[in-house]
C-alpha cells in the first residue's frame, strides 16, 4: 500500500532539518579536527582560507570580510600579515583608489599548496579507517554536497523569467 503524501512530506521535511542543524556542524568540527593535526605556527586556519580563497583570483578586502565573516579591521590586518610574508599583494583599482585589491603572489600559491598538501595527507589518514562502506556513502555524499554547492553557486534567475529563456 502506497505511503500517504503527508507521511512523504513529513519524512523529507525531517530529513531536511536534521540536515540543515547538522551539516555544518559536523563539517566545521571535522575541519578544526583537521587543522589541529597540522597546526603550523607558520599559518593560521584564517590565514589558509584566505589563501585558498585567493587562488580563485584577486578579491576586495570587503569580499574577503564577507566570505571569511570577520570585521573589515581584522581582515585588513590579516591581509597585512600575509604582505609581510610576500603571500599576498595589495593593489589599489586605477579607477578608484578606495578599492584594494588583494591577489596571490608566487610565495603565497606555493604556501597554500603546502599547507593543503599537508592538510589533504591528514584527511586521506583519517579515512583510511573508514570501512569500504562508509567510504562509499561518503563518497557518495560528497558528490550530492559538490552539486548542491555548485547549484548555490548559480547567480539567481531574474523574477519572472524562465530557466528556457535565453
Amino acid at each position: 500500500m502506497p505511503r500517504a503524501t503527508g507521511t512523504v512530506d513529513s519524512e523529507r521535511a525531517e530529513q531536511v532539518d536534521y540536515i540543515a542543524e547538522n551539516l555544518l556542524p559536523h563539517a566545521a568540527i571535522l575541519v578544526r579536527m583537521i587543522v589541529k593535526q597540522v597546526r603550523s605556527r607558520e599559518i593560521s586556519r584564517t590565514e589558509m582560507e584566505v589563501l585558498s580563497i585567493l587562488t580563485e583570483g584577486p578579491r576586495r578586502i570587503t569580499e574577503l570580510t564577507e566570505l571569511e565573516g570577520v570585521a573589515q579591521p581584522t581582515m585588513t590586518l590579516l591581509v597585512k600579515r600575509l604582505q609581510e610574508k610576500s603571500w599576498v599583494a595589495r593593489e589599489g583599482l586605477p579607477d578608484d583608489g578606495r578599492v584594494v585589491m588583494v591577489s596571490l603572489t608566487e610565495e603565497g600559491r606555493a604556501a597554500q599548496q603546502k599547507f593543503r598538501a599537508q592538510f589533504l595527507a591528514a584527511m586521506r589518514s583519517d579515512l583510511q579507517q573508514l570501512s569500504d562502506q562508509q567510504l562509499q556513502e561518503l563518497s557518495a555524499a560528497t558528490e550530492t554536497l559538490s552539486s548542491f554547492v555548485d547549484e548555490l553557486r548559480q547567480p539567481a534567475a531574474p523574477p519572472g523569467s524562465s530557466p528556457s529563456a535565453a
